[in-house]
This record gives structure tokens, sequence and C-alpha cells, in this order.
């Protein structure tokens, strides 16, 4: 190791295993993109969710958030995404899984629809906490 002040050490390129695993990254992004448009061509719910994330980015620049404010519709946009999307897993794995009606698949199915209306839920205090006053001011009063 170089020491703090020292001369850097010579550029080495990245050995094979080295590249085999940026490979291997750089795949599992590509088949968690897949992943997305997959279930956007699918999920109504998800293509719905997609033009509220749309509306909400640009009302966010219309009303020009604060960087605590777009962390906090970030955080709650990815949180709804999230959760559809694993909602969507749930669904096609209980599907694969048990293709004829059980309580327990049906049971599944609900539980991962109750986390992805939390999601939303929380989302819209979100939205309604900080695009509220925003729209509120513009009311004519």
């Amino acid at each position: 190791m170089p020491e703090a002040n020292g001369p850097l050490p010579p550029y080495a390129p990245p050995s094979a295993s080295q590249r085999s695993l940026l490979r291997r990254r750089a795949a599992s992004f590509g088949h968690a993109f897949r992943g997305v448009g997959m279930a956007l061509r699918s999920e109504l719910h998800l293509q719905l969710h997609a033009v509220a994330t749309a509306v909400v980015l640009g009302a966010g620049f219309y009303f020009g958030l604060s960087l605590v404010e777009w962390a906090l519709v970030s955080l709650a946009v990815a949180s709804v995404w999230a959760a559809e999307l694993f909602n969507t897993a749930i669904e096609t794995l209980t599907n694969l899984a048990s293709p004829g009606y059980h309580p327990l698949a049906g049971k599944a199915k609900d539980v991962a629809a109750a986390a992805v209306l939390l999601a939303a839920l929380g989302a819209l205090a979100v939205g309604g906490l900080v695009f509220g006053p925003k729209i509120w001011a513009l009311l004519p009063r």
C-alpha cells in the first residue's frame, strides 16, 4: 500500500476473475431491468404507478422541491414500485405453485396486495404533506 503522500502504484488491469465478476454484476442489472420491463408490460397497476410517477416528477420540478422533499418523494415512489414488483413476483410464483384455488395461495396474494396498499397509502401521505401546501397556495381565495 502506498504511503499517504507517496506515489500511486502503477495501473494494473483487472484480472480475469475480476472481469468475470464485473460481467456478472452488469448482467444482474440487465436481468433486473428486464424484470421491470416485463412487469410494466403485464401489470396494469404498475402502469398506473408509472403514470403517477411521471405526474409526481413533473409536479416536483414545477414546484421546485427542496432536496429533503425530493428525498421523501423518491423514497415514497420507490417503496410503491418495490411493493408492486414484490406483489407481482409473489402472485406469479403462487400461480405457478398452485394453479387451482387454494386458501393459502389466496392468503399469500392478499397479503402481498396489502403491502402494496400500505406503500401506496404511505406515498399518498407523503405526497399530501409535500405537495398539499404548495397546491393550497395556488388556490384563489
